[in-house]
């Protein structure tokens, strides 16, 4: 029971590597800032949700657990909240949504 716990928290853990890498590149990659930022926000909850997964299941019943619960609510509460706060202000400031007809020049490349 024990290397299959051992088994499936090492593949919470490398897919939450993954997916944090993705968003990575995602926020490399995407051409507007508005783009960028779902980029950053929806694919790093994503990770670090599946590697406190893994390290819940590598931690039993401890108040290890119970720490590790306690920062998953903080990231799956604040990230969404954080980045809609972000929207909010780039749009009160007049940040234009990025479209294909523009290519590259909203683009922070130089």
């Amino acid at each position: 029971m024990s290397l299959l716990i051992d088994i499936l928290s090492g593949v919470l853990m490398a897919a939450g590597g993954v997916f944090c890498v993705i968003g990575a590149f995602g926020v490399l990659r995407m051409p507007g800032f508005y783009t960028r930022m779902h980029a950053a926000s929806v694919i790093d909850t994503l990770g670090a949700s599946l590697i406190i997964l893994g390290l819940l299941l590598q931690s039993g019943f401890s108040l290890a657990s119970a720490k590790l619960l306690i920062l998953w609510l903080l990231i799956f509460f604040c990230s969404p909240t954080a980045s809609h706060s972000l929207a909010n202000a780039a749009h009160q400031r007049g940040i234009k949504p990025w479209q294909p007809d523009q290519g590259e020049s909203s683009s922070s490349k130089n």
